[in-house]
């Protein structure tokens, strides 16, 4: 990516969190507090459909520990320009340390809305170029992805193991933290640490 290309997405992404921040301010300012506020029921219901999906669809938002994700990514063993997704990125951690440390081309998925309005103001902080994407990985065709890390619940993940066993390439890794991934046998597994309190890590190649 150019510089030019680059202040683009910086100032993309300034223009996101400007344009979040005026949202709150409709709804808890523009209407005196005794007053019914439409804008707070219109937007409370725009907020909570999508998080509802996302806690349905896919996992609460818990953010995985630094150190974890820091183990997880080097025991996905990421190449320089290599494809990495993050299904459920949660505050975008994840990518953006994929990104900046292992010059990965890393994008993360997050259905809730407001948890992806956190990171794109966090992306603000990391200066990292990884994409934050507001939807579900499911509509996308994983066929050119490197390396797959979720944290996602048991049965999540024996949800779209169909989607990663018919779409990945055939080399292709997935990380999981914390559970299995249905019933796939593991590569490799790196075992609980207590003491860092880190779970599980599933490692599978394709």
């Amino acid at each position: 990516m150019n510089d030019a290309k680059r202040q683009r997405e910086r100032w993309k992404d300034l223009a996101m969190t400007l344009v979040l921040a005026f949202l709150l301010m409709a709804v808890f300012y523009l209407v005196p507090p005794n007053t019914f506020n439409p804008y707070s029921a219109v937007f409370l219901l725009l907020l909570l459909v999508p998080t509802l999906m996302a806690l349905i669809h896919g996992a609460p938002f818990v953010p995985t520990p630094m150190e974890a994700v820091e183990k997880m990514l080097k025991t996905a063993d990421i190449k320089p320009g290599q494809k990495v997704i993050d299904i459920g990125c949660g505050d975008g951690r994840m990518v953006y340390l994929a990104s900046k440390k292992y010059k990965a081309n890393a994008t993360g998925y997050e259905l809730s809305p407001i948890v992806y309005g956190l990171a794109r103001i966090r992306k603000l902080f990391w200066g990292s170029k990884a994409k934050i994407v507001f939807g579900n990985f499911k509509t996308q065709n994983l066929k050119d992805v490197d390396v797959v890390v979720c944290y996602l619940l048991p049965e999540t993940l024996a949800r779209i193991q169909e989607k990663l066993d018919k779409e990945l390439k055939k080399g292709a890794r997935v990380v999981s933290y914390a559970f299995p991934i249905g019933s796939w046998q593991a590569h490799q597994r790196v075992e609980r640490d207590p003491a860092k309190n880190i779970a599980p890590i599933w490692v599978y190649q394709k």
